[in-house]
């Protein structure tokens, strides 16, 4: 359209967008990159800074973190450069700025360690976009770790190198993208409708919890000046249940489990503490990208984040015990018990 012609959050009302700015920011987050706290924590709640001020919602934002062109997401973890020589175009054609991270060696490799970290970071992807604000869009083949060898721009294949090839299909990484695309199918508070705006939920007594609250990893709220420090590069939030502004098809209030979230971006491990004054629930691990053993924590307990990892803690109760299906990848299917308003 020209210059000035992709003008992400400037479309009207009931137009939807694909989030350019989301997808950076993420990248961003996820390879280290300093100062992104801020912004991160602005797309995952669904952008209210480019889509609330004309009326529009949550679902105006698509969020993706790739697309039909670009890296793949296993190839955003796998390659700092393009490698589009295939194309007959002397690598000069597809993006060459890509905000990506080759976790250590450009392109395939041996090395465990690196094939792990890999790993974990297109879970942290995943988990990242099915669970935040707004649409999810997922890249085909994404989930099954799709390859392009670092191709950025397939246009001109109808090859090998363009196509599925589901014989080699990471199985884990499928079951991974199910279970996180159920998890969010489960529970309404990662499909609000309206922006989060501080509002306050009263559970029995006490004067309740704001519809979000974000934490340092010590377990206090985060300040002002904690924003801005630059090398920080882990933190959580909490997602309040009760808190979720709407109403069902059948006229009820939407409440949900209540969860803690937890992103540790940086290239070391990094301990946690649960939060323990006015956030005082019993929680169940859900998600942890890392394959961690822990299953469930206190208030005020700690545990250590293996570096650049995320977890997921779901608000539990004695009401919740059930036994538990885990699996390799470490993420636990909604209790039978876990009755939530659907919106």
């Amino acid at each position: 359209m020209g210059p000035g012609g992709y003008q992400v959050g400037n479309f009207p009302p009931l137009w939807t967008e694909w989030n350019g700015k989301y997808r950076d920011t993420v990248r961003d987050f996820w390879r280290g990159e300093p100062a992104t706290l801020g912004e991160f924590a602005t797309r995952i709640t669904g952008s209210s800074d480019l889509y609330q001020r004309d009326g529009r919602r949550p679902v105006a934002s698509i969020n993706f973190v790739t697309a039909h062109d670009g890296f793949t997401l296993r190839d955003l973890v796998s390659y700092n450069d393009k490698h589009n020589d295939a194309n007959g175009e002397e690598n000069r054609d597809g993006e060459s700025h890509n905000r990506s991270w080759n976790s250590g060696v450009e392109g395939p490799t041996d090395d465990p360690a690196i094939n792990e970290l890999r790993g974990r970071q297109q879970r942290n992807f995943i988990a990242t976009l099915l669970l935040s604000q707004g649409v999810p869009m997922l890249l085909h083949g994404d989930e099954l770790g799709r390859t392009q060898n670092g191709n950025n721009n397939t246009y001109a294949q109808d090859s090998e190198l363009s196509w599925v090839h589901w014989d080699t299909a990471d199985v884990e990484l499928v079951e991974f993208t199910r279970r996180l695309a159920e998890l969010r199918h489960n529970h309404p508070t990662f499909r609000r409708r309206h922006f989060f705006s501080g509002r306050i939920a009263k559970r029995g007594e006490g004067e309740g919890l704001p519809d979000v609250v974000w934490l340092s990893t010590d377990g206090s709220r985060m300040e002002g000046e904690d924003w801005n420090e630059a090398f920080v590069r882990a933190m959580g939030y909490f997602l309040n249940g009760d808190a979720i502004t709407g109403r069902d098809a059948w006229g009820q209030r939407i409440t949900d489990k209540s969860f803690l979230i937890y992103f540790n971006a940086s290239e070391t491990d990094v301990e946690v503490t649960v939060p323990s004054h006015e956030i005082s629930m019993t929680w169940e691990v859900v998600v942890d990208t890392a394959s961690g053993e822990r299953t469930h924590a206190q208030p005020g307990d700690t545990f250590v984040m293996p570096q650049r990892s995320m977890a997921v803690l779901r608000e539990w109760s004695e009401a919740d015990a059930v036994p538990t299906i885990t699996s390799s990848i470490s993420v636990i299917s909604p209790s039978p018990t876990d009755q939530t308003s659907m919106s």
